[in-house]
């Protein structure tokens, strides 16, 4: 089988086919602005693809929440134009074959389960530290979207009386914190700014990283033990972090010192995708649609 997936961002579309169980011919545009104007680049895109390959299907990652049912994307994103009509029924029209969606952190989940860095388990956490906290929830291999379509979104997770798991525990809000410390505007620091200023011993700095690796891996604690999955995979920037998974090992130590009953730390790892997740996920995503 032959497909065309394309992974539809705020600021680029990637698209590629997927042949002989890889990825190629490769390419991304500019993301359009426009509901018409994103429908006339995406049969460019599928019309070229076709000059050298014969297409079966559109695999689509998308932002928002995608209802598979209802066969539309709900919720909100900065595309707002994707959201809230009958998008499968609509390109299913112009492409003349079958189209799937799923939503973007759920496709990157899918593509470690399927070839990366939890292939072979059933039961998994994907964390996404960006901007936010997002990610996904799988049990026994496949997404959960939960009833209101909000599965995996972990960032709302209360951290403090009023401080969730995305306020504490991303690097842009703690160079956020560290610049309101500093007496300068928020945006004047960035998150690897903080981490190299923290390594060269500038105090402020050390308080925001350890509050940081503090929440994260309370937040990521709290996870296993809510959820109990094989394995937690850490998504986003934040995976790029030299001595992530190593520093986040000592604050689960310091945990369990507190929390005795607890028996055992976390299994974490970074993922094995970067660039290219959104796509094999949607692709992965598109071959379990047919099979159901």
């Amino acid at each position: 089988m032959t497909l065309l997936a394309i992974d539809i961002g705020g600021t680029s579309i990637k698209h590629s086919v997927w042949e002989n169980d890889e990825l190629c011919y490769k390419d991304s545009i500019k993301t359009p602005t426009t509901w018409e104007e994103m429908k006339s680049s995406l049969i460019k895109i599928k019309e070229s693809a076709e000059k050298i390959f014969t297409i079966d299907g559109v695999a689509f990652s998308s932002p928002g929440a995608v209802n598979q049912e209802k066969r539309m994307i709900e919720g909100a994103s900065a595309l707002p134009y994707l959201h809230n009509f009958p998008v499968y029924d609509e390109l299913e029209a112009v492409f003349n074959c079958p189209v799937s969606f799923e939503n973007d952190a759920n496709c990157a989940a899918l593509a470690e389960i399927w070839k990366g860095a939890a292939k072979g388990l059933k039961n998994v956490l994907f964390v996404v530290v960006g901007t936010g906290i997002g990610g996904s929830v799988i049990v026994d291999g496949q997404i959960q979207h939960g009833k209101h379509l909000f599965g995996g979104e972990f960032g709302f997770m209360l951290m403090t009386e009023n401080a969730t798991f995305s306020d504490l525990a991303t690097a842009v809000n703690m160079a956020a914190r560290y610049a309101e410390r500093k007496g300068c505007e928020k945006g004047t620091f960035s998150g690897k700014e903080v981490f190299q200023l923290a390594e060269e011993g500038d105090l402020i700095a050390q308080e925001e990283v350890a509050t940081f690796y503090t929440y994260l891996a309370r937040g990521i604690y709290n996870l296993q033990y809510s959820f109990d999955p094989e394995i937690i995979l850490i998504g986003g920037g934040i995976s790029n972090k030299a001595g992530l998974v190593e520093r986040l090992d000592e604050e689960f130590g310091k945990i369990l010192q507190t929390v005795k009953i607890a028996p055992f730390k976390p299994i974490i790892k970074t993922c094995d995708f970067k660039n290219d997740a959104n796509l094999i996920g949607a692709v992965f995503n598109y071959l379990q649609q047919e099979k159901r």
